[in-house]
């Protein structure tokens, strides 16, 4: 059996929030509106970013990556959903 990974390490830290908070916090630039719809996003979703800007929506078995966010995203992640990195 495979160790936990560690949830103290930075790599393995995301902030959880739905697709419709998502789709408020995402930038154009960083995944379009249409290109959200065509990966099957709802407002419902579960979706989880990790500090590296990747975002991840659940899936029936599984996580699937759908994008990435750039920038100072880790910063405007927190003012927006008051989530810290767990």
């Amino acid at each position: 059996m495979e160790p936990l990974a560690n949830p103290r390490d930075p790599a393995m830290q995301f902030i959880e929030i739905s697709g419709k908070k998502l789709k408020e916090i995402v930038r154009a630039e960083e995944v379009g509106p249409e290109d959200l719809a065509n990966t099957g996003l709802t407002d419902y979703c579960v979706v989880r970013i990790n500090r590296q800007g990747d975002i991840e929506v659940r899936r029936p078995s599984g996580w699937e990556v759908i994008g990435g966010l750039i920038g100072d995203f880790e910063h405007r992640l927190h003012d927006e959903t008051g989530m810290e990195w767990v």
